[in-house]
Order: C-alpha cells, then structure tokens, then sequence
C-alpha cells in the first residue's frame, strides 16, 4: 500500500485540497484496505467473500437497465 499525495496549489483553498485528497485516497482504495485487514480473514471466507461479490456482479448485469 502506497501513501496517497496530492499537490497544493498555491491559489487553493484548504477545502479544496481536502476534497482531492480523500477522492484521491477513494480512488486508491485505502480506506477499504484498512478495512479490510481490521480482522483476520480465513482463506476460505476470502473465497467465499470474492464468490459472492463475483454472483452478486452476474446478476446486476444479466438483469436489463
């Protein structure tokens, strides 16, 4: 996992850097890492977990508009 930087521009405000920052740290998926690693996971409820995502993602597309 890599820190999450982002540049302040001289005429930025402090809103402004932070909106960035946590899009930037959204983008990166770091906070869900973090969730993610809270608690020891089994490797079998890790496949159980990506097998359900995986139905769950067949099922949003076979399903029209």
């Amino acid at each position: 996992m890599s820190m999450s930087e982002v540049k302040v521009n001289p005429g930025d405000s402090f809103e402004q850097a932070l909106k960035r920052f946590n899009r930037k740290v959204q983008q990166d998926g770091v906070l869900s890492e973090a969730r993610r690693r809270t608690h020891y996971e089994s490797p079998q409820a890790r496949r159980k977990r990506k097998a359900a995502a995986q139905r769950r993602k067949q099922r949003r597309t076979r399903q029209p508009g």
